[in-house]
């Protein structure tokens, strides 16, 4: 029972392949849109959520708490979204939200420029020149989005599984490809694979309820969770605040034990 994350570019055909996947597999088909309500019904606006997916830094460098919220959120939605496996995501970053999780099977598709001029001629109707420019514009914004977020390279091959040229195969051959590494066992969902998955999903949603609830609301935090155990670090602004990190923490189902010696008042608050 994999979990696939498929990153591309815009019109790479990610969305074609995910489709064919969700259906040689049926596996459930997951989009940015599915992961951006789900964090919405936190009392977050479905605009700014998105705003933090798709725009370059400049919309975040003047929030940079902003960013934290936003991330702790969609992290949140979508480790709970994913949680029971089977599912493929194509959406952005989804291998980086999912970060050090062996039973992810990390994905991405490239595809010759004539490729998706055409398929942006198709979808909305530019010219050659709208397209290009278009595309090169997204790609951008990709490439700044994830340096600036996450110090690494959009395109850098190691942050993923495998990597497929529709250069030189088409999508139903890149399709059987995935499909059949998904079913290898080493991307299986064993049981320690789904105590992994749901430590996952209890450690972004104490982050994220941490990063709501109007206490411990401008403090960030690094969250772990073992088996219900529950790790916490970062910085207080005083050592009062130890008493609502616990409070909001541990209200949080799921949270059997918490450990919070790694957190320390900030000697420059």
């Amino acid at each position: 029972m994999s979990v696939i994350t498929i990153s591309r570019g815009s019109f790479s055909g990610g969305k074609m392949l995910a489709e064919c996947l969700a259906q040689r597999l049926r596996y459930r088909c997951i989009d940015r849109d599915v992961i951006v309500e789900r964090a919405a019904a936190c009392g977050v606006s479905q605009e700014e959520l998105r705003d933090a997916l798709e725009k370059p830094p400049g919309f975040l460098d003047r929030f940079s708490h902003r960013k934290y919220l936003y991330l702790a959120l969609i992290q949140a939605a979508l480790a709970e979204e994913i949680r029971t496996g089977r599912a493929i995501y194509h959406g952005l970053a989804g291998h980086l939200l999912l970060k050090g999780r062996p039973q992810i099977l990390r994905t991405r598709i490239i595809a010759p420029l004539e490729f998706r001029i055409r398929m942006a001629q198709d979808r909305l109707k530019f010219n050659r020149a709208e397209a290009v420019a278009y595309i090169q514009k997204m790609d951008q914004q990709r490439r700044k989005w994830t340096q600036f977020l996450y110090g690494v390279d959009w395109g850098d091959p190691s942050l993923y599984d495998i990597v497929i040229n529709l250069d030189h195969i088409d999508i139903e051959q890149a399709c059987r490809v995935i499909a059949g590494l998904a079913r290898e066992r080493c991307f299986e969902f064993t049981p320690d694979c789904q105590a992994a998955m749901d430590d996952l999903a209890l450690a972004s949603r104490v982050r994220a309820n941490l990063a709501l609830d109007p206490a411990t609301a401008h403090l960030e935090f690094e969250v772990d969770a073992f088996r219900g155990k529950v790790t916490i670090e970062g910085r207080l602004g005083n050592l009062d605040e130890i008493g609502e990190v616990r409070r909001v923490a541990s209200v949080s189902p799921g949270v059997a034990e918490l450990d919070l010696d790694a957190l320390a008042p900030n000697i420059h608050a």
